[in-house]
Parts: C-alpha cells; sequence; structure tokens
C-alpha cells in the first residue's frame, strides 16, 4: 500500500506550461463585491458568487489556499488555469474571467452559472422533472465538452452532477462543466494510475488501481445518465465497502420496475457506457453517434466525416492513438466554477440513494477489501 500511496500524492499528471492568463496582485475586493452565501465547498476551496463593482456582472469567485496539510498546492492550481485556458473554445466547459492572488490564495473569477448544479435534477421529489428529450440533450452538451478535454489528452476523473451546472433552470439552460481539480494530462510515454475521484463514481479501473485513460470518464456519463432517468445512483451501497462491490461486480439494476418510463435507446446507451473493460466502452465521439442521442430535434456538432462512428464496438486502438496524437482544437480559456462538494446533512443515506460527497482525496481512505 506504500507503494500506492507515494504515487497518489505525486503531481503526475499536471500541465507545466506556461500560462496566457495575467495572475493579478491588486486587492481582489476593490473590483468585486464578494457575496458571503457559498455556492459550493470542496477539498481545494469555496465558491461565492461575487459582482463586478464596474459592470454589475456577476460571477463565481472559487478562493482556494495555495497550502493545504502543509503541502503546497500552488502547482495544482496552476495546473486547473492552464486546462481552463486549454478548453475555452467549448461552450460546455465554465469560462476564466480573471485571476487574482493573495499571501494565502489563488482566486479564479469565472462564469457564473445561475442554473445550479444537474445534481438537483436528479432528486426524485423535484415538483418538475425534466423529460428524457431535455436529459439526451444535457448528455449531449456533456459529450461536446468532455470531447474537448479528451481532445487535448484531458481526463476530467470526477465528473458527476455536482461538477456540471446549467447556464439557467427556468428554462432550461446549457451545460457548464466544473472543477479539474482532479484532472489529469494522459502522457504518452507513462501511465497515469490515481486512487482519486468522488466514491460513487469511481470506475472499476481506479479501484483496481489500474492505467486511467479518457474510457474513465465515459463511466462517469453513464452514471450520470443512469441518474438523470431514475433519479437513483446505480451504485450507491449503505456503506464504502457495498458501493466498490457493486462497482467491481457492476451490480445495476436494470428492472423493468426501474425503467418502466425510460425509452430503451435510452436503457441501452447506459448498459454500452457501465461495462467493466475500459477498452470496450465507446469514446465521447461515438457517444454521440447513439441513436438515443441523435433522435428528433439534435444535430451532430462532431459528428465524424471520415469515418463511420461504430459505436457498438469502440476500437480501442484508436482510442490509443487519439490519446497519444491529440489534435487540439480547443485552444483557448473556458473556466472552471466551483469545486462542488455539497454534503447532504444526512450523510447515512441509504443504498441507491445519493450519499454525495465521500471524495477519495487521500489514498488512506481507499479500502480493498472488495476489489477484484
Amino acid at each position: 500500500m506504500s507503494r500506492r500511496r507515494s504515487e497518489s500524492r505525486s503531481l503526475s499528471g499536471l500541465l507545466s506550461t506556461s500560462l496566457q492568463t495575467q495572475i493579478r496582485t491588486d486587492n481582489f475586493h476593490n473590483f468585486y463585491v464578494l457575496e458571503p452565501e457559498e455556492l459550493g465547498r470542496g477539498r481545494c476551496g469555496v465558491v461565492r458568487k461575487c459582482i463586478a463593482k464596474s459592470t454589475n456582472q456577476e460571477y463565481a469567485a472559487k478562493c482556494m489556499k495555495k497550502r493545504r496539510r502543509g503541502q503546497d498546492c500552488k502547482a495544482e492550481i496552476l495546473h486547473e488555469i492552464a486546462i481552463l485556458e486549454l478548453t475555452k473554445s467549448s461552450p460546455h466547459i465554465i469560462n476564466l474571467h480573471e485571476v487574482y492572488e493573495t499571501a494565502n490564495e489563488i482566486i479564479l473569477v469565472l462564469e457564473y452559472a445561475a442554473g445550479g448544479e444537474i445534481f438537483n435534477l436528479c432528486v426524485s421529489d423535484l415538483d418538475e422533472r425534466i423529460g428524457e428529450s431535455d436529459i439526451a440533450r444535457l448528455i449531449r452538451q456533456i459529450l461536446e465538452g468532455l470531447i474537448c478535454l479528451h481532445e487535448n489528452n484531458i481526463v476530467h476523473l470526477d465528473l458527476k452532477p455536482q461538477n456540471i451546472l446549467l447556464s439557467s433552470l427556468h428554462p432550461l439552460g446549457d451545460v457548464k462543466i466544473v472543477d479539474f481539480g482532479m484532472s489529469r494530462k494522459i502522457e504518452s510515454a507513462s501511465e497515469l494510475r490515481h486512487i482519486m475521484g468522488t466514491i460513487d463514481y469511481l470506475a472499476p479501473e481506479i479501484l483496481n488501481y489500474d492505467p486511467i485513460t479518457t474510457a474513465t470518464d465515459i463511466w462517469n456519463i453513464g452514471i450520470i445518465s443512469y441518474m438523470l432517468l431514475t433519479q437513483e445512483s446505480p451504485f450507491a451501497g449503505a456503506d464504502k465497502q457495498e458501493t466498490f462491490l457493486n462497482i467491481s461486480q457492476i451490480n445495476v439494476d436494470y428492472s423493468d420496475e426501474t425503467f418502466a418510463s425510460i425509452s430503451q435507446p435510452a436503457k441501452d446507451f447506459i448498459q454500452k457506457l457501465l461495462v467493466k473493460n475500459p477498452e470496450e466502452r465507446p469514446t465521447a465521439e461515438a457517444c454521440l453517434c447513439h441513436s438515443w442521442l441523435q433522435q428528433g430535434e439534435f444535430i451532430l456538432l462532431y459528428s465524424p466525416e471520415e469515418n463511420s462512428c461504430p459505436f457498438l464496438v469502440p476500437d480501442h486502438t484508436a482510442r490509443s492513438s487519439e490519446e497519444k496524437n491529440t489534435k487540439s482544437i480547443c485552444n483557448g480559456t473556458c473556466s472552471d466554477r466551483e469545486d462542488k462538494e455539497n454534503i447532504p446533512e444526512d450523510s447515512s443515506t441509504v443504498s441507491k440513494r445519493f450519499r454525495f460527497d465521500d471524495s477519495l482525496q487521500h489514498p488512506q481512505d481507499f479500502v480493498t477489501d472488495f476489489v477484484c
């Protein structure tokens, strides 16, 4: 276990490129009014709404300590900024506006997504449930943002409903992916292995300490789709060990009762993604070719013109090639808004309900009893 602990604490996978964004040392409070109410709190910092004094424009200020647990974390914060710059061309990744640095903190001024988390759409007692066509639209947009990351060999590693925001709720707006604190760059010269993420969303390869690929994010797309459609968490158990066992055995409820009001194409889409072998999962581009996401008014923004975009049997060789020879079509700065880790007051929720957020922040939290 000591080897795993030391490797998990390493900084492998962090971007080391020079930043384009100017890091200002002016007094942040001279330019923004920071509201006291928290929008979100996570392992890396706290997010609050702020108002630009000069324009009255609303933003989200993500305030992150440069030192945590006695360790210098500035490189990780700069890594997050670099990812936001790299993906700025994607409309579905939150936009970075400005960066400020104080003696103890770095503050990211980010686009404000007024619609909040899509987690709120996963609650069964929600008065206004959204329809399947709306869910399909949101999944398409998440995948489009994910393509921008994957084309730059970046894996998010913490995709969950708390880290996907909406530009508005009424009417239902567009997706904004946030929180790149756990994201890593896949290097062609070395394997990436990390024990990190949120327990209910951990892919089997993370539990097994196998190499991480872009397929790890695809697993999370399957979970998010399941939750939006069923208002249940597919792998959540009564405790961590039961959850790990559910994940390692791919114990998912696909019963007619659970999917009574859900179309067969939607169910098929989830089943294609929640498979144990990462090599058998489709790429983000291939996911967009699934019949569930091509129905009705949807238009393929990333439809491949030079191949048939097979969904059923994704080519792992092609996936590896894409990860090693990336086309960086997303060269810009899109920003991450929130370290959303909203933990419910009652964290002892029952099996298949929501027990967010148990993030594996430290290797000692990792339990291997049920890893196959």
